[in-house]
């Protein structure tokens, strides 16, 4: 119970503050460019926030609030870069569509969803790439 409420208040606070954030950077940062590179390099901006660290922390967090924090280790490091790697086909597609397909006031919600079905496969991460 304390890794959900934990999660949720991370979620609502950190995820909450960086993601609608960094989807207005990929806005600014990709509105010169039209069509497929346009799409392309929105889903890689997108792909790229949530990176080998941003897992990391991700487990982090679950770790803490599992009370765990002795079992923190550079382990957890490469456990998110073997998790990204996995990850990268399903994490384009649904960057793609997130991206591309959803207006920007969706896209936290879209995120937040996909990365709800992510958090899954974040936690089972440890179990599958230990």
């Amino acid at each position: 119970m304390i890794r959900l409420l934990g999660m949720v208040f991370i979620g609502a606070t950190v995820y909450a503050l960086e993601i609608p954030n960094y989807f207005d950077w990929i806005i600014k940062k990709t509105q010169h460019l039209k069509g497929l590179k346009a799409n392309l390099t929105k889903t890689g901006l997108a792909i790229l926030y949530f990176n080998p660290i941003w897992i990391a922390r991700h487990l982090l967090f679950i770790k803490l609030f599992l009370g765990q924090d002795e079992s923190i280790l550079w382990d957890v490091f490469r456990i998110a870069c073997w998790s990204f790697l996995v990850n990268i086909p399903i994490s384009f597609i649904a960057n793609y569509i997130i991206q591309n397909r959803f207006k920007l006031k969706w896209r936290f919600l879209g995120s937040a969803i996909f990365s709800a079905l992510m958090a899954i496969y974040y936690a089972l991460s440890e179990t599958f790439f230990s």
